[in-house]
């Protein structure tokens, strides 16, 4: 891996920390002006922006490209959380001002993570796609594991001021680095659609669905992804604290199935940035997608913890595997003029559609039971394999490794 990769990964950690402490941190300060309720409200105020704005996202990435908006974004809430901190340092913030910051990051972050999720293909060549996504695959679980701990001792030390300064200062490293990192040339006029006829953002927003929609690869693989998402996101997260309070569990129970899954996960990125190589990906992901979706669905028939958290691991190991295979087939199959609208969508079901199942998975636990449900769940995301079997691009596609 040449220099460049490493500045964006080492900034892609930097911020996906920062993103812990600040979200810790902004549920702290909102508990000490305001109650659960409206807790609650600060901590999801982000989230609707985000969902809303994401899609929108991508076509400002492909029109502005995406260095200049991932930039622009680390820039802004570095420069947010700075000023928060100071606030909160002087004075007690009201609840208003905590759900303006929100929704500002939420908005802000609806342009970073398109771009940000453009940039690989751009700092790496197709042979190296696969171990980049690998990388970043293992950088968002260290980063994620290592926001709640960090967060916490700067609460410690200072409360949620000292935490705040501590986040924009990792969010002002990234931008350093992001600064630092050069891309490849940008698409000429000729790769991008309406050659000679200018698109409107909308117009653009609708090519890139209908590019999309009609790529016999990509749109299968994202079909496959959100199917996958609907039907697993919610067994890992408000299934395993239903299922723990049932089996007894407890909330210990939940953090070892929970970080089982992740180190599973995390050696599956690591492995997937050794090998030389995956013979007929498009299949291998198919087959780790029913693999992985299984072992999600068959957690809620563990007769024990251990069993639990042995399934949880493998069921990690499979899907870090399946998800790697299936962002670098996309990035590598994508012309450059749509990346970000690519990313866009694919940022999207994971963040906006797939918590959506959440209130759903809990009416049907109510109503039937939660083994059954979780089994419905796997069986939602081995469709997504299903999917992905039925289109001959997709079985039949090839990851090139340098």
């Amino acid at each position: 891996m040449n220099r460049n990769v490493w500045r964006w990964l080492t900034a892609y950690a930097a911020s996906l920390v920062g993103d812990g402490i600040y979200f810790l941190a902004l549920g702290w300060a909102a508990a000490q002006t305001a109650g659960p309720a409206q807790v609650g409200l600060v901590m999801a105020a982000g989230a609707v922006p985000r969902a809303l704005l994401m899609l929108g996202g991508g076509v400002v990435a492909d029109r502005f490209g995406p260095r200049l908006v991932v930039i622009s974004s680390d820039a802004v809430r570095c420069a947010v959380v700075l000023a928060l901190a100071a606030v909160v340092a002087l004075t007690s913030p009201g609840l208003w001002l905590l759900v303006a910051v929100a929704l500002l990051f939420g908005a802000v972050d609806a342009l970073f993570m398109p771009a940000v999720g453009a940039l690989p293909p751009r700092i790496a060549g197709p042979g190296r796609l696969v171990r980049v996504q690998g990388l970043r695959s293992l950088v968002e679980r260290v980063g994620n594991t290592a926001g709640p701990p960090v967060a916490g001792l700067a609460m410690g030390l200072g409360g949620p001021a000292a935490a705040f300064a501590v986040a924009a200062a990792l969010f002002g490293l990234s931008l350093a680095l992001l600064v630092a990192v050069r891309l490849g040339p940008l698409p000429t006029a000729s790769d991008a659609p309406g050659e000679g006829r200018p698109e409107s953002p909308w117009q653009q927003l609708r090519s890139g669905l209908a590019y999309i929609r009609h790529h016999g690869l990509i749109g299968p693989l994202i079909l496959s992804g959100t199917l996958s998402q609907l039907g697993t996101s919610a067994p890992l997260t408000v299934g395993l604290l239903l299922l723990a309070e049932e089996r007894g569990w407890g909330a210990s129970g939940v953090g070892w199935v929970v970080g089982a899954f992740g180190a599973g996960a995390a050696s599956s990125a690591l492995l997937l940035t050794l090998v030389r190589g995956v013979p007929r990906a498009g299949a291998v992901q198919n087959l780790t997608l029913i693999v992985g979706s299984a072992a999600i669905g068959a957690l809620a028939l563990a007769p024990s913890l251990p069993v639990a958290v042995g399934l949880a691991v493998a069921g990690g190991l499979v899907c870090g595997i399946c998800g790697g295979l299936a962002i670098a087939l996309i990035q590598t199959a994508t012309d450059p003029s749509y990346l970000g609208r690519v990313s866009s969508v694919m940022a999207f079901t994971a963040v906006g559609l797939a918590p959506l199942a959440y209130p759903a998975f809990g009416v049907a636990v109510e109503l039937w039971g939660i083994v059954p449900v979780f089994l419905a769940g796997g069986a939602l995301s081995m469709a997504g394999a299903v999917v992905g079997t039925a289109a001959p691009l997709v079985r039949r596609a090839e990851l090139t490794f340098a």
